[in-house]
């Protein structure tokens, strides 16, 4: 590989250091302190964004790593970056999923930024290092781009980020997710089919909704009521509130006694 053919001696032993503290990342704290100093040293940056999900549904997930003040994941809503990084992941799958270089006079820009403080950090940002990995099986593909100065564009950053992106991707993969970091899935494994739903409330005699149905079977598979919101796109008060007039219809008192009497009626 290039990139270990031009290490240094005096760079070997940091780099090894790097890989080595990448496995033992547990909290959010340490992957900061980890990608500010070890990771720096190969991949100078000022921002990196962390993205992951279904690209070509726009049902993105993302994390943001930056000393810059303001520049915090929980500071984006859900869909302030959705443009912005579907064009960089668009390239990078047009681009047969190798690592590209951007550099630009006048910053990063999106007409669909919604944030003015996203909008001016990616304005002062002269370099994109954008790589990511493919899932071939589950469909959450990961992208990563490192936005920086000049010195992210030096010559062998490609290679140096081609060699450190799965260590990059599994210390993200260690840490635990923020509050709403979770997908709004909408593929064949996350909806109901229709037919499965009149069955379901064909099974349940009870005269539960679709909607309600459709709630039960999140229950069954363990999902909180945020989770369950996020997937059917309603607010964690609305499952509550489906989940008081289910109770109410199957005469229970909790979710574990809804399921219950559910599934005793298969």
């Amino acid at each position: 590989m290039n990139f270990l053919s031009n290490i240094s001696v005096t760079e070997l032993g940091p780099l090894l250091s790097l890989v080595h503290e990448s496995t033992t990342i547990k909290r959010h704290f340490e992957l900061f302190a980890w990608l500010q100093n070890q990771v720096q040293r190969f991949l100078p940056h000022d921002i990196l964004i962390a993205a992951w999900g279904d690209f070509s549904r726009g049902q993105i997930c993302h994390d943001i790593v930056s000393p810059m003040a303001g520049m915090r994941t929980d500071a984006f809503g859900e869909g302030t970056l959705q443009p912005f990084l579907g064009t960089l992941f668009k390239r990078w799958h047009e681009g047969r999923h190798l690592p590209y270089l951007v550099r630009t006079e006048g910053g990063f820009y999106h007409e669909q930024l919604s944030s003015p403080v996203l909008a001016r950090a990616l304005a002062s940002m002269r370099c994109g290092l954008v790589h990511g990995i493919k899932d071939q099986r589950g469909h959450h593909d990961c992208l990563y781009v490192f936005l920086g100065h000049d010195k992210l564009g030096d010559t062998g950053s490609r290679d140096a980020l081609r060699f450190l992106l799965p260590h990059i991707d599994m210390s993200f993969r260690q840490i635990g997710l923020l509050p709403g970091q979770h997908f709004h899935t909408v593929q064949a494994e996350t909806r109901i089919d229709t037919a499965v739903l009149e069955e379901l409330e064909e099974e349940y005699d009870n005269g539960l909704s679709n909607r309600e149905t459709e709630i039960m079977h999140w229950v069954g598979l363990g999902k909180t009521n945020q989770e369950i919101g996020l997937i059917l796109s309603i607010s964690a008060f609305t499952v509550k509130n489906h989940l008081q007039r289910i109770f109410r219809k199957l005469n229970v008192s909790n979710r574990a006694q809804a399921l219950a009497q559910s599934l005793s009626r298969h």
